[in-house]
């Protein structure tokens, strides 16, 4: 195991894994808290139609993931805000019209691209350096705007009507929560793949949100989780010959279920329950 360390390669995946594993759990935990889980399986999926719009221009796909996702992003919180349809109808219906734009993308390729579909399953090892640092880029971003955001983004996920009132831009907080999410999913698809992105950035919140109510103690621990199923996940596929994606979000289901079984809410009467403080 030791030696596979030295591997430039291996070194490349597991600094990438790192990172995102850091910013999914941030962003995670205001997925999980808002109840964006769908929203950020929608753009997951969405991704699928930059990644082959990316490899039928001959761009680099994460560039042109980065748009489709913004745009598949916005578009779900115009129409769920504008319009009739509630936000899961939107999403339901971004999630399939980019996706079949996807499979027409490939369709006008010429011949069949294996590393396309190495999006859609994961494939951290072969990380390049320029996916470094596009990774590093990206998640740097995150996390600032994140930092700069971070009592506004706190006061729309707890209370929008509230925020509202007391002066916030809740609209467009929410906007650029949505953003975030799209960006994230877009730093996630190499490693995980596009199938298994959302459980990245859900699983690690959802296992810290078991384990505390306080709500910096829970972002803390997220980012534990993550990070630890993402090189873990990582350094455990290699002796087990085993696809790198799907065992990073393994582990991180298996530390969910560990933290519900030991979360000290499965021992409180429901009348006690109480949701995550805010700091």
């Amino acid at each position: 195991m030791t030696e596979v360390l030295g591997y430039a390669f291996m070194q490349r995946a597991l600094l990438a894994g790192a990172v995102i594993g850091a910013v999914c759990a941030i962003i995670g935990v205001y997925v999980v808290l808002k109840g964006l889980s769908f929203i950020g399986a929608g753009i997951a999926h969405a991704s699928f139609g930059g990644v082959a719009l990316g490899f039928l221009l001959g761009l680099n796909p994460l560039l042109t993931a980065i748009g489709f996702c913004l745009a598949t992003a916005w578009g779900i919180g115009l129409v769920a805000r504008k319009s009739q349809v509630k936000e899961d109808t939107a999403v339901g219906i971004f999630f399939a019209s980019t996706m079949a734009l996807g499979i027409l993308f490939i369709g006008l390729m010429q011949g069949y691209n294996v590393d396309l579909f190495g999006y859609l399953f994961g494939s951290i090892l072969a990380v390049g350096e320029q996916d470094v640092w596009i990774t590093l880029g990206l998640g740097a971003a995150v996390l600032v705007v994140v930092g700069l955001f971070f009592k506004e983004l706190l006061f729309v996920t707890f209370d929008p009507e509230m925020a509202e009132v007391t002066g916030v831009p809740a609209g467009r907080v929410y906007f650029l929560l949505i953003s975030l999410v799209a960006l994230t999913v877009v730093l996630s698809i190499k490693v995980v793949g596009i199938v298994l992105v959302s459980a990245l950035i859900v699983t690690p919140a959802a296992a810290a949100y078991q384990l505390t109510e306080d709500f910096r103690r829970m972002m803390a621990l997220a980012v534990v989780i993550g990070v630890s199923s993402t090189v873990g996940g990582l350094l455990l596929s290699y002796p087990l010959n085993t696809a790198s994606g799907a065992t990073i979000v393994l582990l991180a289901t298996l530390v969910f279920f560990m933290a519900a079984l030991a979360s000290p809410r499965r021992w409180r009467r429901p009348a006690a329950h109480h949701p995550v403080e805010q700091p």
